[in-house]
């Protein structure tokens, strides 16, 4: 009897661990995980993030900050991952620090909150570098959907210094943007034939706090597109051919503005993919994502 009850709490823990942390068989054995550590000194659920490192892990880490989707108000830090599982292991395969951060629900808070958040993420991390061995001068951001056009909007807001978009200075550089289908512009958006992006409960009217035909100016602020300039990171873009949610129009703009500045960028349209899923952790993206990592973090 008293075995079998020990069996049983063994069990419920062991449940209630799979359930907290829904990633854990994602990664290679030995991954050290570092959980819910908060960023923001505060208690807020929006303000933690993970981390994950290579099973005995060196000094000076290149990190990658990995940005989860849900139209600014769905999901959280382990968002994205089960769908992308071999590139996920493979960066710690290849010796990378990989963080996973959450930020506040556009029904919580409308822009520029997201984008703060996300600054003051990856100043923890800056800040705290080798505390978890990571080279703070050698920062990469991964994002999808949602959490691509925060990781667009990171990276090329980075050197513009939009007082908005910070709760304190930062210092961090970011080296390198991998975009997975994130918008990049907002105002092209709202002329999408999809008449729904002018309805206030629409998830860009939400983020926006407003339409954007009604304020043009928040949804410039808030377009990855408007910070375009020569010194901008390199980027990779990846986006389905099928997009039903963000028209692939929005990484062929993103593109060509990153382009006409010289910046170095490439754009993958993925034949027949639609918004997300597992054609985006396909062999030929990931040797691409590994190409640019490599390139610019190592």
């Amino acid at each position: 009897m008293r075995s079998t009850f020990i069996c049983f709490l063994l069990c419920i823990s062991t449940a209630c661990f799979t359930q907290s942390f829904p990633v854990k068989n994602l990664f290679p054995e030995g991954t050290v995980f570092y959980q819910n550590i908060p960023y923001a000194n505060d208690t807020l659920q929006k303000h933690l993030l993970d981390i994950y490192l290579p099973p005995n892990a060196k000094k000076n880490l290149p990190l990658i900050v990995w940005i989860h989707g849900g139209a600014w108000m769905l999901n959280d830090k382990y968002a994205d991952m089960s769908y992308m599982k071999n590139t996920v292991k493979s960066f710690i395969d290849s010796g990378y620090a990989l963080a996973s951060i959450n930020y506040r629900y556009s029904t919580d808070s409308v822009f520029p909150a997201q984008i703060k958040d996300c600054n003051s993420a990856i100043e923890f991390l800056y800040q705290h570098a080798s505390k978890y061995n990571i080279d703070r001068n050698k920062i990469a951001v991964i994002g999808f959907s949602a959490g691509g056009h925060l990781a667009s909007l990171l990276a090329l807001s980075n050197n513009n210094n939009v007082k908005q978009f910070y709760a304190a200075p930062a210092h961090f550089k970011i080296k390198l943007a991998l975009d997975f289908y994130g918008p990049s512009d907002l105002i092209m958006l709202a002329n999408n034939p999809d008449t729904a992006i002018n309805n206030m409960r629409n998830p860009v009217s939400l983020l926006l706090g407003a339409m954007p035909v009604n304020r043009p100016d928040i949804a410039k602020l808030a377009s990855p597109v408007t910070y375009v300039d020569k010194n901008d990171p390199p980027f990779l873009i990846v986006q389905g051919e099928k997009d039903e949610s963000v028209p692939n129009t929005q990484s062929k703009i993103l593109h060509a503005w990153l382009t006409l500045n010289n910046v170095k960028n490439d754009l993958i349209i993925v034949p027949n993919a639609p918004h997300y899923g597992p054609m985006f952790d396909a062999d030929y993206i990931r040797q691409k994502v590994f190409e640019y990592l490599n390139g610019y973090l190592r």
